[in-house]
């Protein structure tokens, strides 16, 4: 590997030892309420399940000061992590019903040479404002 190029890993190793640095935790902590809910949930996902375990254990020391320092913004960003999370789950499972439901009437249809229509389902639209 040439020189200058860096693996992803090292590239996310690099990026969580600026903690190592007291001027960058100082800055980071003092701004915090505007980067802990932009790079929580980053943070989440590496902390369960990044296959490098550096990355993931420093990950984990970088949560932890977190929840030290701001408990309560912390969790908010936890919170709202986990609706989210819940959020795509409930969009990915409709998302899967849709297309097994396409795929049953589409195996009705092969037999017969019919097109395959999906009737339209009525959206309701709430005015935003």
């Amino acid at each position: 590997m040439a020189s200058g190029h860096l693996r992803v890993g090292e590239v996310a190793e690099r990026a969580l030892f600026l903690w190592n640095n007291d001027h960058i935790e100082n800055l980071i902590k003092q701004n915090r309420k505007v980067i802990l809910p932009i790079i929580f949930p980053a943070l989440e996902r590496n902390a369960r399940n990044h296959w490098n375990q550096a990355v993931q254990s420093l990950t984990l020391n970088v949560r932890k000061i977190f929840s030290d320092v701001d408990p309560e913004l912390f969790e908010e960003c936890l919170l709202k992590f986990q609706e989210d999370e819940a959020q795509e789950k409930e969009v990915k499972m409709k998302r899967e019903a849709t297309w097994k439901r396409l795929e049953e009437i589409a195996a009705m249809k092969a037999t017969s040479n019919e097109p395959v229509l999906v009737p339209r389902r009525a959206t309701t639209h709430t005015p935003s404002g």
